[in-house]
């Protein structure tokens, strides 16, 4: 009862599963008896072992979107109690159980018992798009549709906005139909995307622009159809290296732009809080998204598939 199953990644592209001592709350913490994960690219680039990695990781290290029971409090904790299904900004959730700060830590309402929540995700497109700005009548254009362009899809268009769905899968393309985009554009030729959207536009661009791959040629053709004095939001996570950026189209068109990533615990949890009530109310519904499910010891798949992004693919989730 005092140990738990918990991955390690022991080298490029190796993962296993090792047993290790079950870790115990400190003051003003709680810990968690994980129902399951969500895979971030953000482990992409560990996963492929670069020269600054250092192996073993910690047990359950780079895990970080997870769900689940309330199992132990620490002392100060008083708005949790044990049972309390919840979502957590933790890091080290590729396990049965982890830590969390009780302040980054958001419950789950009852009418959610029966769904995965990988809250840090959720909460990153709803801050991503309060940070945008979207109002009602503007063109919002999304650069890369997977499961954070949906959901801005979705939020997008429910705020009045219309919305050009530019990805490279038709898969993709469909998805962002459903998720209310008004115009899809394949990713394909760079001059041609550029024509599309100016022709789609009446010649003006698109007031705000959302960048979400974490690529160069992404930002590139996100800043070509920026309107003047438009907003482009940099929500990509651009960790594989230094980017250029056309300074003199940035200038003349005077762009104001946002990189949209949070680091502030309490602006994170503020945005989970966002999205159960979203999820909750109905407003939102990611379950489409939530396309693939593997269980810890298959969390070497989950990486893979994560990467390599096989047709119909959006989300895996690592079940526990």
């Amino acid at each position: 009862m005092n140990m738990m199953k918990a991955a390690v990644l022991a080298g490029p592209g190796k993962i296993r599963v090792d047993d290790v001592a079950l870790p115990e709350p400190g003051p003003g913490q709680v810990r968690v008896r994980l129902e399951g994960c969500g895979v971030c690219a953000s482990n992409l680039t560990p996963w492929a072992g670069p020269e600054w990695m250092q192996f073993p990781t910690e047990p359950g290290s780079l895990g970080h979107e997870g769900w689940g029971l309330i199992d132990a409090v620490g002392e100060g904790v008083q708005a949790l109690v044990l049972g309390d299904r919840v979502a957590a900004l933790s890091y080290k959730s590729y396990a049965q159980y982890d830590i969390a700060e009780a302040d980054a830590v958001v419950k789950l309402p009852e009418s959610l018992s029966d769904q995965p929540f990988p809250g840090e995700p959720l909460g990153c497109a709803m801050n991503i798009f309060r940070r945008a700005d979207i109002q009602a009548g503007q063109t919002v254009a999304i650069v890369g549709i997977g499961f954070l362009g949906a959901i801005l899809c979705r939020l997008a268009t429910d705020a009045g906005a219309r919305v050009i769905a530019i990805s490279r899968r038709p898969f993709s393309l469909d998805l962002a139909r459903r998720f209310g985009a008004a115009e899809t554009i394949p990713m394909d030729d760079h001059n041609r995307i550029i024509e599309r959207v100016k022709e789609l536009t009446g010649g003006r661009f698109c007031e705000r622009v959302i960048e979400a791959v974490g690529k160069q040629w992404p930002l590139d053709l996100a800043a070509e159809f920026t309107a003047e004095r438009g907003k482009l939001i940099v929500a990509g996570y651009h960790q594989d290296g230094p980017r250029q950026v056309n300074m003199w189209l940035w200038n003349w068109r005077g762009i104001d732009v946002i990189n949209a990533h949070e680091r502030d615990p309490k602006i994170y949890a503020e945005g989970i809080r966002e999205a159960v009530e979203a999820v909750a109310s109905g407003r939102l519904d990611p379950s489409p998204l939530y396309t693939h499910s593997f269980p810890l010891e298959r969390l070497g798949e989950a990486l893979d598939a994560t990467r390599d992004r096989p047709d119909g693919f959006l989300k895996a989730l690592v079940t526990l």
